[in-house]
């Protein structure tokens, strides 16, 4: 039986060589997937429009759209984590007749930015648009929100209850534990990877939680796609996106049970994020609310069928700006010469 012959080994490549070889790869893939800030202006010229004013509201240079009718019933709309006021714009169109729409982008989302105060809680937003609401002089105002800004508009009507005529809650957030974290939230915990992945290109992200949103795939447009993942690169978005998805606690929802506030809920049947169950239990905790529940949308229901939804808006909300609330009466002290009648009358004999 013939003797094999061994395989003639080829010379060993160095390992610094092999190191260097896999360096130069993660580096590429780091260089091509990094997605730098992009200049202020470039989005302001891009996302802005004839409406848009920037207002300071607590040292934030805030973007807010004041549309329609400026002596109707006022709504001042508030959308989700991630989101920014272009959301409403087709609620804006169907109802700018009737009302007076203020729409704006919550610090650390759109064209508004980080916010010096540093914080991005529901408690903190709260404190937000009522600074916002002083700054264009409106005193009693009807408040909308969705998904994160539903429970804003709640906290809103809750702690400052003189204020608010009507409450709209759209597919809100509103009970711990309702449903699987975003797919957004559970990255950013996910500490390096997190601190790390914020400056990835977000456009895959975006696209992930977009399809979660919403029920009908092809609402997820090239054009709405960009705008979201152009959002996430104003300056500083994505620093105040980590931080409030790693800090932000469980809502307490008993504020909710104590709102006394005429209050409609609308809600996505297929909604993936909050389950369509949680609308029942916000109509069977808040005194007299209604809800409109539409079978084939998600979580965005203002967005996907803009016109049935604000029909159910224009059903339920007057036109009729709201009248201050009277201040509380106080007894008319007695005259000199006038008796004071004791508060026990003593028995006769």
């Amino acid at each position: 039986m013939p003797l094999r012959r061994r395989r003639a080994e080829g010379p060993r490549r160095p390992w610094w060589l092999v190191l260097l070889f896999a360096t130069g790869v993660l580096a590429g893939v780091v260089f091509w997937a990094y997605s730098p800030d992009l200049p202020k202006d470039l989005l302001v010229e891009r996302y802005a429009n004839a409406h848009s004013q920037f207002l300071d509201v607590g040292g934030a240079r805030a973007h807010v759209r004041d549309e329609g009718k400026a002596d109707a019933m006022p709504l001042l709309l508030i959308h989700g984590s991630l989101g920014s006021l272009q959301v409403w714009e087709g609620w804006v169109d169907q109802l700018k007749d009737r009302y007076r729409l203020i729409s704006v982008d919550l610090p650390g989302h759109g064209l508004t930015g980080p916010w010096p105060r540093g914080e991005y809680s529901i408690e903190a937003y709260t404190d937000f648009i009522e600074v916002l609401a002083d700054a264009l002089h409106l005193d009693r105002f009807a408040i909308a929100g969705q998904s994160m800004g539903g429970a804003v508009a709640w906290s809103f009507a809750s702690t400052r209850p003189e204020r608010v005529s009507q409450l709209i809650l759209v597919d809100s957030a509103g009970y711990p534990g309702e449903g699987e974290l975003p797919f957004t939230t559970r990255l950013a915990r996910l500490g390096l990877i997190g601190d790390i992945g914020i400056y990835f290109k977000p456009q895959r992200m975006m696209r992930r939680a977009l399809l979660e949103t919403y029920a009908d795939p092809a609402m997820v447009t090239p054009e709405r796609l960009r705008r979201y993942s152009d959002l996430q690169r104003y300056p500083g978005n994505r620093q105040a996106t980590l931080q409030r998805l790693r800090t932000q606690e469980p809502l307490d929802p008993t504020p909710i049970r104590r709102l006394d506030v005429p209050t409609l809920v609308i809600w996505g049947a297929k909604d993936q994020q909050v389950p369509v169950n949680t609308a029942f239990r916000l109509q069977g905790d808040i005194k007299g609310a209604k809800l409109a529940v539409f079978s084939t949308l998600g979580h965005a229901p203002m967005e996907e069928d803009p016109v049935a939804t604000a029909a159910a808006v224009a059903a339920f909300l007057p036109t009729e700006p709201p009248r201050p609330l009277a201040p509380p009466t106080e007894a008319t002290p007695p005259s000199a010469d006038q008796p004071v009648a004791p508060s026990i009358v003593p028995e006769k004999d």
